[in-house]
């Protein structure tokens, strides 16, 4: 069996690739600014030659919050496809360096790495071109119970749910959990994703999962219901943990009759929110699996999120922790 960690992701494997553009470029490309557009192969390499000195490193909100609960100290492990490749070699480095336990290797064969390309305006305003490629190709065999082991948390990517294989791979993997006592959290990733799988997520919230990370229009979405209030009231009495942020209204955490309301914290200057919600979970989970009570995993997640709106880019500093009172 493989050494038990804290927390294993599984998740959409992306490179991030990170460039400073002016209008013109996002003119020639024909991409408005502020979207995100899902392109194929030929416009990844299409668009990769046109950009000029970039950041690479490994993306995707499940990712991230992974990569940032190695950064804050934590044991960590992910299961992800990624091609043997430039990109997918740029991904595996980035994430071992911080400490991350990569448990797929990356295929030889196959759609090459995903990819998204985000260009940054001089108002730091984020435009995506994003290539799915490889990590659309993750199968039910990327899980078992040697590459899943026995994590403390397994933390699953609503995202997943869009790939050909990731009911599957879902249902595996929380078939392993329980056989093995692992907690299971689920992302929502997006209220679109939501809705395009709401009666499977609610089906899973209640049979599978012990907590929900979700901002508040994707757990909106999955009660299907237009006020913030009332999912309170649709969750009321379950045993479920609900970790739901809110971005300037702070955060709410529920479970059973416990509920915290913590607030946002001032910020100097808003510089990108992209990233927030993921370094929010990395810093709560962090807390949680460390023995902390919801009300100082919540203060965590708070400080955390806080610090990466304030910078470029979703990668939580290593030193974040040094300021947290």
């Amino acid at each position: 069996m493989t050494q038990s960690v804290q927390l294993l992701g599984i998740s959409n494997a992306i490179v991030d690739v990170l460039a400073h553009v002016d209008e013109n470029f996002l003119k020639r490309i024909g991409a408005p600014r502020g979207s995100m557009t899902l392109i194929d192969e030929a416009r990844a390499h299409e668009i990769y030659d046109m950009m000029g000195p970039a950041t690479e490193m490994s993306g995707g909100s499940v990712a991230n919050t992974i990569a940032g609960f190695a950064i804050l100290g934590g044991s960590a492990s992910y299961i992800g496809r990624v091609q043997n490749d430039q990109l997918g070699e740029i991904f595996v480095h980035d994430m071992r360096s911080l400490g991350v336990d990569v448990r797929t290797a990356p295929v030889a064969d196959g759609a090459p790495t995903a990819r998204s390309h985000i260009l940054i305006d001089p108002d730091g305003q984020r435009t995506m071109q994003t290539y799915l490629g490889a990590c659309t190709e993750l199968g039910v065999a990327d899980v078992t119970e040697e590459t899943v082991g026995t994590p403390k948390v397994i933390l699953l990517e609503g995202y997943v749910w869009d790939i050909p294989e990731g009911p599957a791979l879902a249902a595996e993997a929380i078939r392993i959990a329980k056989q093995n006592g692992s907690a299971v959290a689920l992302s929502l990733s997006d209220s679109y994703c939501v809705k395009r799988h709401r009666d499977v997520f609610a089906k899973v919230v209640r049979d599978d999962v012990n907590m929900v990370f979700a901002d508040d229009d994707e757990v909106m979405a999955l009660y299907e219901v237009s006020k913030f209030e009332d999912v309170l009231s649709a969750i009321d009495g379950s045993d479920k943990l609900f970790v739901m942020t809110r971005s300037e209204k702070g955060s709410v955490i529920v479970e059973g009759a416990t509920k915290i309301i913590q607030e946002a914290n001032a910020i100097e200057q808003l510089i990108d929110t992209t990233g927030a919600g993921d370094a929010y979970a990395a810093a709560f989970l962090y807390g949680w699996t460390s023995g902390k009570d919801l009300d100082e995993c919540a203060r965590l997640g708070t400080h955390v999120a806080t610090s990466v709106i304030q910078q470029l880019g979703a990668r939580i500093e290593t030193n974040v922790l040094e300021s947290f009172a």
